[in-house]
């Protein structure tokens, strides 16, 4: 950034932390800017009117439920010297150190924290995301409610106080309740063209991903452990004052990262390829359960506030509701058995243990088969059907359309559902995954 001072002097403290506030203003405006652009006005939900009341609704997300054991005394936080109330938190919560991916593009809350000498962390599980920045004034999350989707929060990184969640108001639906996480209070792994700052080049675009995206389009101004071939990604490297010029190469197949950065300030070494994958799908999983299970209650309530209109049955359901649970259901299945997945070619593999051990968490049939087995020469899991079947998400979707969604799984896996969309779908993969859906999941038995 530019000096303020025209006599060539070094800037003041002062003015450098006025330089500091309006980089965060600027970028983050834009940002913000962008996101809603992204989305037409008349697309955009209103969550704060029922059925949703998203701003006041109880939640039992898992970090409101940490917070109300931290409150009753059944757990206590401990600050650690180096980095403050992380190490803790994430135990707290059952967030694995192996999901530690890292970011350098200042696309989140601590802009004037991040930069390619210090990327942000991201630690997750099936539920919940943790953010983390170097010398940050907070810890951010982003834990999914059953019911309400993304709730967001900050916990002060100050120990001179007793720890305590604070929930966001809603300044974060600015980015993350839009066309980007399917316009619903979610999440989103975005790729830029990150500048050797880590300021996203706005002008040349950005990606939102998820298992569909092509590789080459993945993880711009993220940083990437791991081996993938001769596929090539935009992670590890920096855009040049060109738009779109990036070394790919030079990016690729990084097993370590320590010429990029001291690894050592972080929790682990690694950026792991696996989980960045993971964390791609899940994200936009979430929300397509998010978006059915908001667009249902909608339908079902305007039905209803109709039927006392024109004098209906109270629990007469429209036409025009259950074409838009329909049309709910269809997507869901969309995201849950990975149609238009991107076909790998050439093998995956991460240079941490989170493979092992997120495959290991289950749950398995009797031939020790589990959705969470990875394939990763050609696809990412063994099996193309979503984990997060088993999600407090999944079972909390309201019946008149998660009962649509079983339905249609069960004709599709038993071979009776034979369209276009789900042909990448082989006979003895429908076969696979419904039997172990019949032995772990209760909706089959």
């Amino acid at each position: 950034m530019v000096s303020p001072h025209s006599n060539g002097a070094a800037p003041s403290r002062l003015s450098h932390r006025v330089a500091v506030r309006n980089e965060r203003f600027i970028y983050g405006g834009l940002l913000c800017w962008i996101a809603l652009l992204a989305t037409p006005a008349w697309a955009q939900p209103d969550f704060e009117r029922p059925p949703i009341e998203y701003l006041n609704a109880e939640v039992n997300d898992p970090v409101a439920r940490l917070a109300k054991r931290i409150a009753e005394g059944e757990v206590a936080l401990s600050s650690d010297p180096k980095f403050g109330y992380l190490p803790s938190v994430l135990e707290a919560l059952d967030v694995p150190l192996s999901s530690q991916t890292l970011v350098f593009s200042k696309t989140s809350l601590q802009l004037h924290r991040i930069s390619p000498r210090r990327p942000r962390a991201l630690y997750f599980n099936d539920e919940v995301y943790v953010g983390y920045c170097q010398h940050g004034d907070v810890l951010e999350f982003a834990s999914t409610d059953a019911k309400q989707g993304a709730i967001f929060y900050t916990l002060s990184q100050s120990d001179e106080k007793e720890p305590e969640f604070v929930r966001d108001r809603g300044g974060c639906l600015s980015c993350h309740a839009s066309s980007r996480t399917q316009n619903v209070p979610g999440f989103l792994i975005r790729s830029v063209f990150a500048d050797a700052a880590g300021r996203p080049k706005l002008g040349s675009g950005t990606f939102t991903t998820d298992h569909t995206s092509p590789f080459d389009e993945r993880w711009g101004g993220w940083y990437v452990t791991g081996s993938h071939g001769s596929m090539r990604h935009m992670g590890n490297v920096i855009c040049t004052d060109e738009a779109h010029q990036l070394d790919r190469e030079s990016g690729a197949n990084q097993g370590e990262l320590g010429s990029y950065f001291r690894t050592e300030s972080y929790l682990t070494p690694h950026s792991d390829i696996v989980a960045l994958m993971v964390l791609e799908h899940q994200t936009q999983m979430h929300n397509a359960i998010t978006a059915a299970n908001f667009e249902t209650r909608q339908a079902l309530h305007q039905s209803y506030q109709m039927n006392e209109l024109l004098e209906r049955e109270p629990e007469f359901i429209s036409e025009s509701a259950t074409r838009r649970i329909e049309s709910s259901a269809d997507r869901v299945l969309k995201y849950l058995l990975m149609c238009d997945e991107f076909e790998l070619t050439d093998s995956v593999a991460g240079t941490s243990t989170f493979a092992r051990e997120f495959a290991a968490i289950g749950p398995t049939d009797l031939k020790q088969r589990s959705l969470r087995e990875f394939d990763l020469e050609t696809r990412l899991f063994r099996y193309s059907c979503s984990y997060l079947i088993y999600s407090d998400s999944f079972a909390a979707l309201p019946d008149e359309v998660r009962t649509r969604v079983l339905e249609k799984l069960k004709r599709i896996l038993d071979g009776e559902d034979q369209s276009e969309t789900y042909q990448h779908l082989t006979s003895k993969m429908r076969r696979e995954i419904l039997e172990i859906l019949k032995a772990t999941h209760s909706d089959f038995q």
